[in-house]
């Protein structure tokens, strides 16, 4: 999935308050698979930086050159099975 990635500043924004810098959340986003579709074409992924997972929001550039990263979060077991692909009811 290697694309140019542009960060929104709530994306930016959750990446200081989870501690992630630009190449963790691109490690996580080269890795990621797609886990939800939204009817807008946004998707939300999972992905690995290291041994974390890492859920981003994305959604393609207008233009087609690049991703636009609507957020960034890590999934918790609260809220998210194990495997941190299917939210908890």
């Amino acid at each position: 999935m290697d694309s140019l990635l542009i960060f929104s500043e709530h994306a930016i924004d959750r990446m200081l308050n989870w501690g992630l810098d630009v190449t963790d959340v691109q490690t996580a986003f080269d890795s990621a698979e797609t886990i939800e579709e939204y009817a807008d074409g946004a998707r939300l992924l999972l992905g690995r930086a290291g041994v974390r997972p890492l859920h981003l929001v994305v959604r393609p550039v207008s233009n087609g050159e690049g991703t636009f990263m609507i957020t960034v979060y890590e999934p918790t077991e609260d809220r998210w099975d194990s495997g941190f692909t299917r939210r908890r009811r």
